[in-house]
């Protein structure tokens, strides 16, 4: 899990330094004004159809991890109610030598 959150902060420490790098970029091109308004708006949509896109696959990500989670826990589960059987068959027997 903690894998997972060391590579969403770097994640969004790309996306950022990107985002800014580009704005940069483009406010001290030598263009006209309105030239470089379109080009901040193209890159800007860019960055939030990537960020989107980067989004969706993040959740897909904890989505599966929550899965896989709650399966191990299903079968931890599992495991521990089959041991309570078997010491509750072995205390009957126990129990039962003695009546």
């Amino acid at each position: 899990m903690e894998k997972i959150m060391n590579g969403n902060k770097a994640f969004w420490g790309i996306v950022t330094a990107a985002a800014v790098g580009a704005i940069i970029g483009l406010l001290f091109a030598p263009e006209e004004g309105n030239k470089t308004r379109k080009k901040i708006k193209k890159k800007t949509n860019s960055l939030a159809t990537d960020l989107i896109e980067a989004l969706e696959k993040s959740k897909e990500k904890a989505s599966n991890v929550a899965g896989q989670i709650k399966e191990e826990g299903e079968e931890y589960k599992d495991a521990a109610w089959d041991k309570a059987e078997e010491y509750s068959d072995a205390a009957k027997k126990e129990v039962n030598k003695y009546q």
